[in-house]
């Protein structure tokens, strides 16, 4: 895997190639650019896709200091520029949707459109957040223990999805000192729903039915009022890592808006 040094992170990312319009994907929190497995491997010929590993997850080695999801932002663009690459479709899922609409609102001219998967643009839900503590202190303290380590998936991947359990091995492997800046950027961040109408990409929402993080009223909210939001498509039974659970219903949905795109000419 590659590592390209941005603004004082050694990121970690994945390029497939191809000659259609590149598609970058940023992840959740806990989760890493593996959880777009699923869409790398059903692409359609010639579609690009990069996929990176945000601060304090998987392989991108990071500094101590505390960020933002303007941070983020940065380094995508500096990824960009790494990449030569101009435009871009620009998605992300949860925390990853966070850093793209900060990177619309930052570099509109970077964006030819927006792929945002269960994800929302306001503030951590108060109750969430005391529940997201009690586990962070517990992790911290003691390690990923079984009881804990289900509680995630349930919330991350769902009840019943059977992929789980490399994923749990994943977060046992984390380094407990990554946890806090992960949670502080979490739960600090500002509500922008004021600024979407100022972005004026095309975007398409997709978000579960049975999505634990986030409601569905948010990614409700997130589509009304962004200035050109395509379409919210609900994926029946999907929580909220839903294109890593539900990949063919996802799949469909980012294909047809791929699709679209290439049509009018915006990619």
């Amino acid at each position: 895997m590659p590592l390209e040094k941005i603004n004082g992170q050694w990121i970690n990312f994945e390029d497939t190639g191809g000659d259609k319009g590149p598609v970058v994907l940023a992840h959740g929190v806990l989760m890493d650019h593996e959880m777009f497995a699923p869409q790398v491997e059903n692409r359609g010929d010639g579609c690009r896709i990069i996929t990176w590993d945000a601060r304090c997850h998987g392989q991108t080695e990071n500094t101590d200091d505390l960020f933002t999801y303007w941070d983020l932002a940065d380094d995508l663009k500096g990824l960009l520029d790494h990449l030569e690459i101009r435009r871009a479709v620009i998605g992300g899922m949860s925390q990853g949707g966070f850093t793209a609409l900060r990177f619309a609102l930052r570099y509109p001219e970077r964006v030819s459109a927006l792929l945002l998967l269960s994800t929302q643009a306001g503030v951590e839900d108060p109750d969430k957040v005391a529940t997201y503590r009690m586990m962070l202190d517990v992790w911290e303290a003691e390690g990923l223990n079984d009881q804990l380590a289900e509680m995630i998936a349930a919330i991350v991947l769902g009840n019943e999805w059977e992929g789980r359990e490399p994923w749990i091995a994943k977060w046992r492997q984390m380094p407990r000192s990554l946890l806090r800046q992960a949670f502080h950027t979490l739960v600090n961040r500002e509500d922008i729903h004021d600024r979407l109408g100022d972005i004026k990409a095309p975007a398409l929402v997709i978000h579960g039915t049975a999505d634990a993080a986030i409601d569905m009223e948010l990614a409700q909210r997130l589509c009304s009022e962004l200035a050109n939001c395509e379409q919210l498509i609900a994926i029946e039974g999907g929580g909220h890592a839903c294109n890593l659970t539900h990949p063919e219903a996802v799949n469909r949905a980012v294909q047809d808006f791929l699709g679209v795109l290439a049509g009018s000419r915006v990619l």
